[in-house]
C-alpha cells in the first residue's frame, strides 16, 4: 500500500519552482582528488577471460579524459539552458519527510498537444534525456504526428529527487506522487510511457511503475506503452478465453487468433522466463541479472569512488547490449548525474523493490488501455510499423557474454489481452537495447498509437486550454492565491551548491537533496507565495501538496580526513 501523503496547510512554501544545476567547485574538485590516486586493479594480458569482462582497457582512457578534458561547467550550462527543470515537493505524514521530486516540463507549442508522462530508464537521471524533447513536443508534421506537453520526472532517489523515507513501499507511493504530479501540473488526464525495456529493467522497476499508474489511477492516466513487459502467458483460472487461444495457436503454431508466425519464431529464439513463485527476484534479463539485494555494500564502494561508478555505468550499458557509440563526454555524463547527488538512494530503491514486491491486489473496474511495443531478437532492419490491433518452453540461461548478456526475453502481444485492453501493438526488428538513444522514433510511435485510438472514443485527453513553450528564463510561475497576478522568474538564479554534509548527519533514514546541495532553484527556493509549473490553471489535488516549508534534509559528508570546507 502506498504512503499517504497530504496537503500542508495553508500558507505554506511555493508549489512548483524553477530549477538550476550549480556544483560546488570544492565538490568538483575533490572528485578529481579521488579520480588521480585511482587504483585499478591488476588484469592478466593474455589470454583473456571467458568467463567475466575485463574493462580495464576502456576505463583507464575515460579516466584520462574526465581529469584533462571533460568540462562539468559546460555540461552544466548545457542543462540549465536546454531543459526547463523544475521541483515540487511532497508531504509523507507518516515519517513526517518531505520527498521533492525534479522534472522536466517541456509543454508543446501546438494547440491539440497532449500531456505525457515518460518514465526514463532506471536508473538513469531524467536529465539524460534532453534529446527526446524536441521528438514529442515539436515534430516535424505536427498534422499527422500527435504532438505531446511532455513531463520527464526524476523518480525518487534517483539524480536531483530526494529519496523515499525507509520502509516506504517504493513503486505504489512513486505511482501516487507521479500521478499527483501530473494533476499539480494542470494535466488532470494524460498517458504514460516506458522509455526503455520493462522486462530489462532492474526489477521491472520501469513496467512496475507505468503499470501501477495504468491499473490504479485509470480515471487520469487514460493510455499506457509498455516496452518489452515481462508478462506471462494466460492462465486458465485467471482468462480462460485467452488462454484458449493461446492453447489452440500455439498447439497448431498457426498465425490465428491473434497470434503471428513471428511470436512463435521470436519465442524460439528468444524465449521467456516465467515468473517464480520461490523469490522475488524477476528472469534475469538486462540489468537485472545483477540482482541486486542489499544495496549498502554496494554503495559504499560507488559512493567513494567516481571511477566505480563509472565502471557500474559502463556495466550498465553493456548488459542493455547497446548500438550507439557514445562519446567520452557521454559516457561521463552519465556518471556525474549520478556521481554528483550520490548514488546510493536509487541503490536502495532498487533493492526495496526486489525484496518487496508490490501485488496489484485491488479489482479494477475495466482493463486499462495499453499499447505494447515488442522486439523479435533479428538483426534490425526496419523499424516496423505498429498496428491497431506443442507449447513454446525455453529456458534462458545468462552468458557473460556481450551478445546474451544483453538478450530479450520475448512477450506476444496476445498475452496482454487477458488484463489489458490492447489499442497498438508493434512486433519490432531487432533488440530493445537503450532504445532512448538508439530508436526514440520507436518510443514516440508506440504512444501516438495509443493516442489515435483514445481520442476516437475519449475527448478527455485532448486538453482545452494549451500551454505554450518557452525557455527556463522566461517561464511564468502563476500563483495559486487568488487574485494573485503571476510573475516571472527571474533570469538570474542564485542557486546553492552542492557541498559534502557535516559528520554528524549521517546514519539517516533516507536522503534528500538539501539547499545547500547541487541543483539551485532559479528563484532561489525561497521566495514567498505559492506558485505553479507553466501550464493551464486549474487547483491542486487534495491528496498531495509540497511541503510547508523549506526542511534542511540529511546529507552524506567525506570523513574528518578528505572533507572540504564548505563554501562562505
Amino acid at each position: 500500500m502506498a504512503a499517504e501523503v497530504e496537503e500542508p496547510p495553508a500558507g505554506g512554501a511555493e508549489e512548483i519552482k524553477p530549477y538550476k544545476i550549480h556544483v560546488s567547485s570544492k565538490y568538483l574538485d575533490l572528485t578529481k582528488q579521488k579520480l588521480e590516486v585511482t587504483r585499478l586493479p591488476h588484469e592478466l594480458s593474455e589470454p583473456k577471460s571467458k568467463d567475466w569482462w575485463e574493462p580495464k582497457s576502456r576505463v583507464e582512457p575515460l579516466i584520462d579524459f574526465w581529469l584533462e578534458q571533460y568540462s562539468w561547467r559546460a555540461q552544466e550550462d548545457l542543462l540549465n539552458t536546454e531543459l526547463p527543470q523544475f521541483r515540487t515537493g511532497f508531504l509523507i505524514p507518516s515519517s513526517e519527510a518531505t520527498v521533492r521530486i525534479h522534472f522536466v516540463h517541456a509543454p508543446s507549442s501546438h494547440s491539440n498537444a497532449i500531456p505525457l508522462l515518460l518514465i526514463p530508464p532506471f536508473p538513469f537521471s531524467n536529465l539524460s534525456f534532453g534529446h527526446l524533447v524536441k521528438l514529442f513536443t515539436e515534430p516535424e508534421d505536427a498534422s499527422n504526428n500527435q504532438p505531446f506537453h511532455l513531463v520527464i520526472p526524476s523518480i525518487p532517489g534517483v539524480g536531483f529527487s530526494d529519496a523515499l523515507p525507509n520502509n516506504t513501499p517504493v513503486i505504489s507511493s512513486t505511482a501516487e506522487i507521479l500521478n499527483s504530479l501530473m494533476s499539480r501540473l494542470s494535466y488532470p488526464h494524460y498517458l504514460v510511457t516506458n522509455a526503455g525495456s520493462g522486462a530489462a529493467s532492474p526489477a521491472e522497476i520501469d513496467f512496475k511503475l507505468v503499470n501501477y499508474l495504468a491499473t490504479y489511477y485509470s480515471n487520469s492516466c487514460l493510455g499506457a506503452h509498455f516496452i518489452s513487459p515481462p508478462l506471462a502467458q494466460p492462465r486458465l483460472r485467471e482468462a480462460p478465453v485467452e488462454w484458449a487461444k493461446w492453447s489452440i495457436a500455439n498447439l497448431l503454431h498457426a498465425p490465428i487468433l491473434g497470434y503471428r508466425r513471428e511470436d512463435f519464431s521470436a519465442l524460439e529464439r528468444n524465449g521467456y522466463v516465467r515468473p517464480s513463485k520461490k523469490t522475488p527476484t524477476p528472469a534475469q534479463f538486462g540489468i537485472n541479472q545483477l540482482g541486486l539485494r542489499e544495496p549498502n555494500t554496494f554503495s559504499y564502494a560507488i559512493c567513494d569512488s567516481p571511477t566505480g561508478l563509472l565502471v557500474f555505468v559502463l556495466k550498465l550499458l553493456r548488459l542493455l547490449g547497446h548500438k550507439k557509440e557514445f562519446t567520452p563526454t557521454e559516457i561521463i555524463n552519465l556518471t556525474q548525474l549520478a556521481w554528483l547527488p550520490g548514488p546510493e538512494s536509487a541503490m536502495r530503491f532498487w533493492a526495496h523493490s526486489v525484496l518487496h514486491p508490490e501485488k496489484l491486489e485491488r479489482k479494477i473496474k475495466s482493463k486499462p488501455r495499453i499499447g505494447i511495443t515488442v522486439f523479435l531478437g533479428d538483426e534490425p532492419g526496419t523499424n516496423g510499423v505498429g498496428e491497431g490491433e506443442g507449447e513454446v518452453e525455453v529456458e534462458m540461461e545468462a552468458s557473460d557474454s556481450a551478445h546474451d548478456e544483453a538478450k530479450d526475453c520475448y512477450t506476444c502481444p496476445s498475452w496482454a489481452k487477458a488484463k489489458y485492453n490492447v489499442v497498438y501493438t508493434n512486433r519490432a526488428t531487432g533488440s530493445s537495447g537503450l532504445l532512448a538513444w538508439e530508436r526514440p522514433e520507436l518510443i514516440a510511435a508506440g504512444v501516438r498509437g495509443i493516442a489515435t485510438s483514445i481520442l476516437r472514443s475519449d475527448s478527455r485527453l485532448q486538453q482545452p486550454p494549451t500551454p505554450t513553450a518557452a525557455p527556463l528564463e522566461q517561464v511564468v510561475v502563476h500563483s495559486d492565491t487568488p487574485g494573485e497576478q503571476p510573475a516571472p522568474a527571474p533570469t538570474n538564479p542564485a542557486p546553492a551548491l552542492l557541498v559534502p554534509p557535516s559528520a554528524e548527519q549521517r546514519g539517516q533514514p533516507h536522503r534528500e537533496i538539501s539547499d545547500e546541495t547541487a541543483v539551485g532553484s532559479s528563484r532561489g527556493e525561497h521566495a514567498a507565495g505559492k506558485t505553479s509549473s507553466p501550464g493551464p490553471k486549474a487547483p491542486s489535488p487534495t491528496h498531495l501538496a509540497p511541503p510547508t516549508d523549506e526542511r534542511t534534509h540529511p546529507r552524506r559528508e567525506a570523513s574528518d580526513d578528505t572533507a572540504v570546507e564548505q563554501p562562505k
